[in-house]
């Protein structure tokens, strides 16, 4: 399956979050609407622990978010939630219902956990290509070239040089 893609992912966050100081974690980027890597990083956490923490439900809603200030400031915070996310992906494929309210209205749309997974790790994928504009104006920070590069985009590349 997928999980192996999705921990060397998330393995690349965590590269990347080990060369940061706090303060460059937590700044805001002017070049991300002032909004800083951390708080992209949360934004990614804590969507994966949504699926996790959601799971026995059946039903899961990512507006339900902790919003934990403490993971967009603390990069070995960050790091730690990482870890427990990769440990605890290798659940059985089940349906799930994905509730959300846009407007006022409820919506519900049936979904499975690999379904969800697969929109995680694609969500993580884009948040890591906005953080990769602020890592680039940024010196001996050191990330690999498809770093925030969708899988298909590293395939066709791939297939080009052949």
């Amino acid at each position: 399956m997928f999980l192996s893609s999705i921990n060397n992912n998330l393995k690349e966050l965590i590269d990347l979050l080990h060369q940061l100081s706090n303060e460059q974690y937590s700044n805001p980027c002017p070049q991300l609407s002032n909004a800083s890597i951390g708080e992209h990083t949360r934004h990614i956490i804590e969507l994966f622990q949504c699926l996790e923490n959601q799971y026995e439900s059946g039903v899961v809603n990512y507006d339900k978010r902790q919003r934990n200030s403490q993971i967009q400031t603390d990069t070995h915070f960050a790091i730690q939630q990482i870890v427990s996310i990769q440990n605890n992906l290798d659940k059985m494929d089940k349906k799930i219902v994905l509730q959300q309210k846009i407007e006022g209205y409820e919506i519900k749309i049936e979904s499975n956990y690999y379904r969800e997974l697969l929109y995680n790790f694609e969500h993580c994928i884009h948040h890591q290509a906005l953080i990769k504009v602020a890592i680039l104006m940024a010196e001996n920070i050191k990330i690999g070239e498809n770093f925030g590069v969708a899988r298909s985009t590293i395939e066709y590349r791939n297939q080009c040089v052949q």
